[in-house]
């Protein structure tokens, strides 16, 4: 599955720059960004995946773990929108990607301890996603354990699969956070 999806993306990717020589947007560099100042404590919505002095938050070792969990969740969801809705394609679609999302975010965050464990780990926090990204990438993106963070981080919050590229294309693009 993610062979095909790399196919996809190269495809994609070919095809933006032979039209027209439009060109894919670029990331730059983790040095070449403004990192976010994030949130001295747990008090953010987003409880970052690394603490104050740079290790792993006690909860991503955890939520290494989940990633498995909210597969399966995802899967079930969308198994069970689409029995829900059968005769509407689209919707149906949506709400098993929704309750597929909601079911791994419960599974991943029991796999990763509970909700308070996030915060009993977590020293710092942030109140977006986009800058709990942008700060992960600046600030962490040569570390070791960066793609575990980044998984962990994804299994708890499912929305910043789709944000994290986003917000690091937006930073590179002088959007501040």
């Amino acid at each position: 599955m993610n062979k095909i999806k790399l196919l996809f993306v190269a495809a994609a990717a070919l095809m933006l720059s032979a039209c027209g020589g439009v060109m894919a947007p670029q990331i730059a560099a983790p040095n070449q960004l403004m990192s976010p100042t994030p949130i001295e404590g747990n008090t953010g919505e987003y409880m970052s995946p690394y603490t104050s002095d740079g290790v792993l938050a006690e909860w991503v070792n955890n939520a290494v773990n989940a990633e498995m969990g909210a597969t399966v969740g995802g899967m079930a969801g969308a198994y069970a929108g689409q029995k829900l809705a059968e005769n509407i394609p689209f919707i149906g679609g949506f709400l098993g990607q929704e309750l597929g999302n909601a079911v791994g975010r419960e599974v991943a965050l029991e796999m990763a301890g509970g909700e308070e464990a996030l915060r009993d780990t977590s020293d710092i926090s942030f109140n977006s996603l986009e800058e709990m990204s942008v700060w992960m990438y600046v600030n962490h993106s040569s570390h070791e354990h960066y793609a575990d963070a980044l998984e962990s981080a994804m299994s708890v919050y499912p929305e910043l699969r789709q944000i994290y590229y986003v917000a690091l294309q937006n930073a590179s693009a002088g959007y501040g956070y």
